[in-house]
Protein backbone atom coordinates (compact mmCIF):
# COMPACT_ATOMS: atom_id res chain seq x y z
CA UNK A 1 0.00 0.00 0.00
CA UNK A 2 2.72 2.59 0.62
CA UNK A 3 4.68 1.29 -2.13
CA UNK A 4 1.35 2.73 -4.56
CA UNK A 5 1.14 5.65 -2.70
CA UNK A 6 4.76 7.05 -3.13
CA UNK A 7 4.40 6.28 -7.21
CA UNK A 8 1.20 8.21 -6.48
CA UNK A 9 3.84 11.22 -4.97
CA UNK A 10 6.48 10.81 -7.58
CA UNK A 11 4.87 10.50 -10.52
CA UNK A 12 3.44 14.40 -11.47
CA UNK A 13 7.29 15.36 -10.37
CA UNK A 14 8.92 12.62 -12.74
CA UNK A 15 6.51 13.58 -15.25
CA UNK A 16 7.82 16.79 -15.11
CA UNK A 17 11.36 15.94 -15.65
CA UNK A 18 10.85 13.14 -18.29
CA UNK A 19 8.62 15.29 -20.11
CA UNK A 20 10.65 18.52 -20.24
CA UNK A 21 8.60 22.16 -20.78
CA UNK A 22 9.23 25.04 -18.60
CA UNK A 23 12.85 25.83 -17.23
CA UNK A 24 11.27 25.61 -13.85
CA UNK A 25 12.24 23.74 -11.00
CA UNK A 26 10.96 20.62 -10.39
CA UNK A 27 8.41 19.51 -7.88
CA UNK A 28 8.15 15.70 -6.30
CA UNK A 29 5.87 15.97 -3.80
CA UNK A 30 5.05 19.32 -3.12
CA UNK A 31 8.92 20.14 -2.42
CA UNK A 32 10.97 21.77 -4.89
CA UNK A 33 13.75 19.67 -6.58
CA UNK A 34 16.80 20.25 -8.58
CA UNK A 35 16.18 22.37 -11.74
CA UNK A 36 15.79 20.75 -14.94
CA UNK A 37 19.66 22.08 -16.18
CA UNK A 38 20.70 20.01 -13.49
CA UNK A 39 18.84 16.94 -14.00
CA UNK A 40 20.45 17.18 -17.75
CA UNK A 41 23.62 17.68 -16.60
CA UNK A 42 23.00 14.89 -13.80
CA UNK A 43 21.79 12.42 -16.04
CA UNK A 44 23.98 13.01 -18.85
CA UNK A 45 27.63 14.85 -17.69
CA UNK A 46 29.52 16.72 -20.07
CA UNK A 47 33.05 15.80 -20.62
CA UNK A 48 33.48 12.80 -17.66
CA UNK A 49 36.65 11.70 -17.65
CA UNK A 50 40.69 12.13 -16.76
CA UNK A 51 43.88 13.21 -18.23
CA UNK A 52 47.53 12.04 -17.72
CA UNK A 53 49.25 13.99 -14.89
CA UNK A 54 52.10 13.57 -16.18
CA UNK A 55 51.52 15.64 -19.29
CA UNK A 56 52.83 18.91 -19.09
CA UNK A 57 49.47 20.74 -21.33
CA UNK A 58 47.41 19.52 -18.51
CA UNK A 59 46.54 20.93 -15.29
CA UNK A 60 44.96 19.60 -12.37
CA UNK A 61 42.43 21.03 -9.63
CA UNK A 62 41.33 18.67 -6.62
CA UNK A 63 39.09 20.23 -4.47
CA UNK A 64 36.77 18.83 -1.43
CA UNK A 65 34.27 20.06 0.72
CA UNK A 66 34.57 18.70 4.30
CA UNK A 67 30.97 19.50 5.40
CA UNK A 68 29.03 17.29 3.14
CA UNK A 69 31.85 15.44 1.24
CA UNK A 70 32.29 16.48 -2.39
CA UNK A 71 35.33 15.79 -3.95
CA UNK A 72 35.55 16.98 -8.06
CA UNK A 73 38.43 16.88 -10.08
CA UNK A 74 38.82 19.31 -12.99
CA UNK A 75 41.55 18.98 -15.15
CA UNK A 76 42.48 21.26 -18.60
CA UNK A 77 44.53 20.66 -21.71
CA UNK A 78 45.60 23.91 -22.74
CA UNK A 79 47.38 24.62 -25.96
CA UNK A 80 51.17 26.16 -24.85
CA UNK A 81 51.54 28.39 -28.55
CA UNK A 82 48.25 30.39 -27.85
CA UNK A 83 47.34 29.81 -23.85
CA UNK A 84 43.87 28.58 -25.07
CA UNK A 85 41.64 25.58 -23.15
CA UNK A 86 41.62 23.34 -25.53
CA UNK A 87 40.23 20.40 -23.51
CA UNK A 88 38.83 19.33 -20.19
CA UNK A 89 37.61 16.79 -18.40
CA UNK A 90 36.26 15.75 -14.53
CA UNK A 91 35.68 13.52 -12.20
CA UNK A 92 33.20 14.36 -9.42
CA UNK A 93 31.96 12.09 -6.35
CA UNK A 94 29.19 14.14 -4.59
CA UNK A 95 25.19 15.19 -5.14
CA UNK A 96 23.48 16.18 -8.36
CA UNK A 97 24.57 19.91 -7.86
CA UNK A 98 28.40 18.96 -7.48
CA UNK A 99 28.04 16.75 -10.69
CA UNK A 100 26.70 19.45 -12.90
CA UNK A 101 28.46 22.22 -11.27
CA UNK A 102 31.80 20.26 -12.93
CA UNK A 103 30.01 19.22 -16.14
CA UNK A 104 28.80 23.18 -17.06
CA UNK A 105 32.47 24.33 -15.59
CA UNK A 106 33.91 21.82 -17.99
CA UNK A 107 31.92 23.30 -21.03
CA UNK A 108 32.46 27.08 -19.91
CA UNK A 109 36.33 26.92 -20.19
CA UNK A 110 37.16 24.94 -23.62
CA UNK A 111 38.03 27.71 -25.83
CA UNK A 112 38.59 29.83 -23.49
CA UNK A 113 42.30 32.13 -22.20
CA UNK A 114 43.19 30.80 -19.03
CA UNK A 115 42.88 34.75 -17.80
CA UNK A 116 39.11 34.46 -19.09
CA UNK A 117 38.68 31.29 -16.57
CA UNK A 118 39.96 32.39 -13.58
CA UNK A 119 37.34 35.22 -13.47
CA UNK A 120 34.32 32.46 -14.08
CA UNK A 121 32.56 32.62 -10.62
CA UNK A 122 30.35 30.60 -8.78
CA UNK A 123 27.52 32.85 -8.77
CA UNK A 124 27.58 32.43 -12.25
CA UNK A 125 26.91 28.88 -11.96
CA UNK A 126 24.94 28.62 -9.45
CA UNK A 127 22.64 30.92 -11.47
CA UNK A 128 22.55 29.02 -14.48
CA UNK A 129 21.82 25.75 -12.72
CA UNK A 130 19.34 27.90 -10.61
CA UNK A 131 20.87 26.11 -7.18
CA UNK A 132 19.33 26.66 -4.35
CA UNK A 133 20.53 28.39 -1.05
CA UNK A 134 22.27 25.26 0.52
CA UNK A 135 23.84 24.36 -2.85
CA UNK A 136 25.45 27.33 -3.46
CA UNK A 137 29.31 24.90 -2.01
CA UNK A 138 28.93 22.97 -5.50
CA UNK A 139 29.40 25.76 -7.49
CA UNK A 140 32.03 27.34 -5.10
CA UNK A 141 33.78 24.16 -5.95
CA UNK A 142 33.54 23.88 -9.33
CA UNK A 143 35.17 27.65 -9.23
CA UNK A 144 37.89 26.40 -6.89
CA UNK A 145 38.99 23.75 -9.14
CA UNK A 146 38.89 26.04 -12.37
CA UNK A 147 41.54 28.23 -10.15
CA UNK A 148 43.24 25.24 -9.12
CA UNK A 149 43.59 23.82 -12.52
CA UNK A 150 44.92 26.97 -13.78
CA UNK A 151 47.42 27.33 -11.01
CA UNK A 152 48.67 23.61 -11.42
CA UNK A 153 49.09 24.04 -15.12
CA UNK A 154 51.01 27.55 -14.13
CA UNK A 155 53.34 24.97 -12.19
CA UNK A 156 54.15 22.84 -14.35
CA UNK A 157 54.85 25.61 -16.89
CA UNK A 158 57.38 26.97 -14.28
CA UNK A 159 58.91 23.63 -13.19
CA UNK A 160 60.10 23.13 -17.07
CA UNK A 161 60.95 26.93 -17.59
CA UNK A 162 63.09 26.27 -14.82
CA UNK A 163 65.06 22.97 -16.17
CA UNK A 164 65.49 24.60 -19.09
CA UNK A 165 67.22 27.17 -17.54
CA UNK A 166 69.23 24.63 -15.51
CA UNK A 167 70.10 22.59 -18.24
CA UNK A 168 71.34 25.92 -20.69
CA UNK A 169 73.22 26.77 -17.66
CA UNK A 170 75.44 23.47 -17.51
CA UNK A 171 76.10 23.73 -21.17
Amino acid sequence: MLRAGGRRLLAPGLRRVLGGGAAAPVAVGGAKAYHERVVDHYENPRNVGSFENDDPSVGTGLVGAPACGDVMKLQIRVDESSGKIVDACFKTFGCGSAIASSSVATEWVKGKQMEEVVTIKNTEIAKHLSLPPVKLHCSMLAEDAIKAAVKDYEAKKAKLAQKGEEKAAEA
